[in-house]
């Protein structure tokens, strides 16, 4: 498999997740201390941009930009791109106002998953952000399994019930905790394979 063309001019797979990874978390956590999470618009696509430039800018020339090629993860194929601008216009004025609206909207977002890398990532932080302003709850991700996730996110855009009783279980009041902020990203790099590096550390 071809190595992404990045910024950094690696062509080696796995020096290029482990600077992804080294990177980008050293961003999600000058996101959070800076205070610009609260710059971030809430619930939109606009809003998903701003998080995955400011994660992936470093990285990628195409942070932040819709993708220009069709992707699959496993069996599963992602919006095909002739559909990608009607979905993103779609899901920002999907409402968002209870729990099982804002889940709802994650999961068409997920379908669409509109950047080249890094969707997962960048869409959890998305969907905090929206629990926070809307119902003032996050999701402690430390309480969801990986394999009970990945399995009910696979399921998501045929049956819902599923992600929304795992997700709901993991809700927590503690919404301006840091600690919880930070282990949350950890956990979500996990997610998706990468876990050397603590985001607090960094």
């Amino acid at each position: 498999m071809a190595v992404l063309e990045n910024k950094l001019g690696i062509t080696n797979q796995v020096e290029l997740n482990r600077e992804e990874e080294r990177i980008s978390k050293k961003n999600v956590k000058r996101l959070y201390d800076s205070g610009d999470i609260f710059k971030i618009e809430i619930g939109t696509f606009a809003g998903l941009r701003q998080i995955h430039n400011y994660l992936f800018g470093d990285i990628y020339e195409f942070a932040g930009a819709v993708r220009d090629v069709n992707i699959a993860k496993g069996n599963f194929r992602f919006a095909p791109l002739m559909y990608l601008e009607q979905s993103l216009i779609y899901i920002d004025k999907m409402p968002q106002s209870t729990f099982d609206e804002i889940i709802e909207k994650y999961v068409e977002m997920n379908i669409v998953h509109p950047f080249r890398e890094g969707n997962g990532r960048t869409m959890r932080i998305w969907l905090d952000l929206i629990l926070k302003k809307e119902i003032a709850k996050v999701i402690d991700w430390n309480m969801v399994d990986k394999n009970d996730y990945l399995s009910a996110m696979e399921r998501s855009p045929v049956k819902d019930v599923e992600i929304k009783a795992l997700l709901k279980s993991a809700l927590t009041e503690k919404i301006n905790e840091r600690e919880l902020f930070m282990k949350g990203i950890d956990v979500s790099y996990y997610y998706e394979g990468y876990s050397e590096f603590k985001t607090e550390e960094l």
